[in-house]
C-alpha cells in the first residue's frame, strides 16, 4: 500500500464512486507539479497512487477529483465538476484522504 491513499463515496446512493480519475500534485513556491494519477477502482479507492517505497516528502499537496465526468455516466448534473483537497504531509506515516461526494456537496476528513 502507498503512503497517501483515497477514496470517494458517493453519499447521494451510499456507495463507492469507481472509475473517477484522482491526480496527485506537489507544491513548489507557488507553482503545483503533477506527480501522480490514477482512476478509483470497483470500490471508488485508489490503494496505489504511488509506489509503496516512495515517501513524500514534506510539504502541501493537492488530490484532484474529476467529478463532472462521473456524474455525466450517471446523467446527473452536478455544481462541482471537479473537487480538490489541499493537505499537510507532516511525517513519514501512512495518509489517508476520503472524499464523501453528491452533486452538490462534499466533505474531507483526513483518515486511517
Amino acid at each position: 500500500m502507498s503512503q497517501l491513499t483515497t477514496h470517494i463515496l458517493d453519499t447521494t446512493i451510499g456507495k463507492p464512486a469507481p472509475n473517477v480519475a484522482v491526480v496527485l500534485y506537489q507544491q513548489h513556491g507557488s507553482d503545483w507539479n503533477e506527480i501522480a494519477a490514477g482512476h478509483t477502482n470497483a470500490d471508488g479507492r485508489i490503494p496505489n497512487l504511488l509506489p509503496s517505497n516512495l515517501l513524500l516528502a514534506l510539504g502541501h499537496y493537492k488530490l484532484l477529483f474529476k467529478t463532472e465526468a462521473y456524474f455525466q455516466q450517471m446523467g446527473i448534473a452536478t455544481f462541482y465538476p471537479y473537487v480538490e483537497i489541499v493537505f499537510n504531509i507532516q511525517s513519514n506515516s501512512h495518509y489517508h484522504v476520503p472524499l464523501l461526494l453528491n452533486p452538490f456537496g462534499y466533505s474531507t476528513y483526513r483518515g486511517s
